[in-house]
């Protein structure tokens, strides 16, 4: 005996069988629409899967109700006007989740429809990632000025891909932009908006063709191969590249201190000149070390006085540029700015005295037990960090970090010793500063060389009186047969300044260099698999730059090649690579590529399994 196994699963697609107004009608003039199906539909996530094309300010309302889809646009309908209602892959069935397929409803206000389409990709400029979700539109407008003022003409969204296909357009020529729009205007009006646009003409065209449909029985097994008539809309490889322009518009932040020592300034965007600080119940004059970041959007002062330290509140003026509405730089000045110490005096005395206590009281346990013991506690030493492995490269520099900004640094007291055969000998040095209290050790590292750095106490010491105990750290060079080495011939672009990285499986930079004469050069590489990125360095600044749309600037190109490096040691690889050969959409190996594709929604086909179990053919309906 058993229990009945509910016989064959649904794994029919939902099928339309009509709309009002019918899909493909003309002439119409209302704004509520339905589509109706054959079976109960499942409706997923209309907000962001479905695309109303023109754009529609207003947003439509859009949902599924038993067998039928009910859509009610809101804004008032445009004469003659083609309007398309994409569904992408929202529509399955409510009982299996048999998708449906990618689905197009389309009408028109006037006497004709427009069925030419135009498809392609949107690209991350900075890395060629698939910009997933972003607006790609048209313009019939084409002055550079109409993406800023004008709403899009038609409208499409990226997939998971990058991909996009825009329907219902009319014969004429365009111009394409693709807007991460924040704001639901359908157009760039602000600076925080991911844009892309090209200068290019877009005239759609259509032509007969063939393709090959496959037809499978199952994951395994193909059922037919079929050669199928269709029309192919061109153009469909349009490629945008995506970027962020530089918020380059500054307003003050916020004000922090943290430490009892310090004291932070942060700012939307960097400036030339650095704010002015006007003490209030206290003497700015010479009181600060000022250390500002790379870019200048980050101030940090330095209080250089100890009793200033124990101040926990700090009352200033702050007079610095910002910008105005019309985006010039102007003085402004925040009065009486209170700044208080996260670290309130009384309980960083309160801390000292616990510390304080807990070493008289060990202190007191050595005496008794007659062991030594100091009489006087020691003060702390100013804390050096090294970046230093016990395997070294060759091409690697030592690093040292400090916590506070030094007052002295003794490089007599700074040694280093190589190791040749069982005799130390001295090596020759450099010891350089970097940015804000970084240090840079640079050393003729000679591979399969030991190597001894010593430094003396007190080498080193802060504003504040700290001094830095003694170091020594021992680490050697790895052997040359420990490495591999890649040559890279730039067979195209040679004659621009060129920028080649590294990658590695996160798609973080391992080495970079500089091309000379197309070629660009890597030593002392780790036996590992790589990949490789290319930066075309316009402005020669050695980094990559966004794009502007008001100066019509694009963002610096970027390619990668499209297959994983493998290097050894003691291998010499030299490699050729063309970036223009394949498409900038092909050219990402998926295997660093985060943005991954959406999983395709399939019909299980669950009855072939189930007729095998009982030992008989299963014929799907036609």
């Amino acid at each position: 005996m058993g229990q009945p196994d509910g016989g064959w699963f649904d794994e029919t697609p939902p099928k339309v069988i009509g709309a009002s107004p019918a899909d493909g009608a003309v002439n119409v003039n209302q704004k509520k629409i339905n589509i109706y199906f054959d079976e109960f539909i499942k409706l997923d996530n209309p907000s962001e899967k479905v695309v109303v094309s023109p754009p529609q300010l207003e947003q439509p309302e859009i949902k599924g109700a038993g067998r039928r889809i009910q859509i009610s646009l809101v804004d008032s309908l445009k004469a003659n006007t083609t309007y398309t209602i994409d569904f992408s892959d929202a529509i399955s069935d409510n009982n299996e989740g048999n998708p449906m397929g990618n689905y197009t409803y389309s009408f028109s206000t006037g006497a004709a429809i427009d069925t030419m389409e135009v498809s392609g990709h949107v690209l991350e400029s900075e890395n060629l990632e698939p910009v997933k979700g972003i607006l790609v539109g048209l313009y019939a407008d084409h002055a550079d000025s109409a993406f800023r003022t004008k709403p899009m003409l038609r409208v499409s969204r990226t997939d998971s891909r990058g991909r996009f296909v825009i329907k219902g357009v009319a014969p004429g020529s365009y111009r394409i932009y693709a807007l991460q729009d924040q704001d639901g205007d359908y157009k760039f009006s602000q600076k925080s908006e991911k844009i892309a646009f090209s200068h290019d003409i877009i005239v759609p065209s259509c032509k007969p063709d063939v393709r090959q449909d496959t037809t499978w029985v199952d994951s395994l097994h193909i059922k037919s191969i079929d050669q199928v008539d269709y029309i192919h809309f061109l153009p469909d490889n349009i490629v945008l590249r995506a970027f962020t322009e530089p918020l380059t518009d500054r307003f003050f932040l916020k004000a922090e201190r943290q430490k009892a020592n310090s004291f932070t300034l942060f700012f939307s965007y960097g400036d030339s000149i650095l704010p002015q600080i006007k003490g209030l119940n206290f003497d700015a004059e010479n009181a600060f070390l000022v250390e500002a970041s790379e870019k200048k959007d980050t101030i940090t002062y330095w209080l250089k006085d100890t009793a200033l330290v124990n101040q926990d509140t700090l009352l200033m003026d702050i007079t610095y540029r910002m910008t105005d509405s019309t985006g010039v730089l102007v003085n402004k000045t925040d009065s009486a700015q209170e700044i208080l110490s996260k670290e309130p005096y009384a309980k960083r005395m309160k801390n000292m005295e616990k510390e304080l206590a807990a070493w008289t009281k060990k202190q007191e346990k050595k005496k008794k037990k007659g062991e030594p013991y100091d009489s006087v506690m020691e003060v702390k030493p100013l804390d050096v960090q090294l970046s230093v492995s016990s395997q070294f490269d060759p091409d690697q520099n030592v690093i040292f970090s400090f916590p506070t900004p030094l007052a002295k640094v003794d490089t007599a007291a700074i040694h280093l010793y190589a190791k040749h055969d069982t005799l130390w000998y001295r090596a020759p040095m450099e010891f350089l500063p970097l940015e804000n209290r970084k240090y840079e050790l640079r050393g003729e590292w000679r591979p399969d060389i030991e190597y001894s750095l010593e430094v003396d106490s007190a080498a080193f010491e802060d504003i504040y009186g700290l001094a830095s105990k003694p170091i020594k750290q021992g680490f050697k060079v790895n052997s040359l047969d420990t490495y591999g080495t890649l040559l890279v011939n730039i067979t195209s672009l040679h004659d621009l300044p060129l920028i080649v990285q590294l990658l590695d499986a996160q798609d973080k930079m391992v080495k970079e260099t500089k091309t000379v004469n197309g070629v660009a050069e890597f030593y002392y590489l780790k036996p590992q698999k790589y990949y490789m990125r290319l930066i075309v360095d316009r402005n020669n600044n050695g980094k990559w730059d966004t794009g502007n749309y008001d100066s019509d600037q694009q963002a610096e190109e970027v390619y990668y090649y499209p297959e994983a490096i493998e290097c050894k040691a003691k291998w010499d690889l030299t490699e050729s690579w063309d970036p223009l050969v394949r498409e900038l959409s092909l050219q990402k190996p998926g295997a660093i590529t985060k943005q991954k594709p959406d999983k395709e929604k399939k019909v299980k086909n669950q009855n072939v399994q189930r007729a095998a179990k009982l030992g008989i053919q299963y014929v799907p309906k036609m």
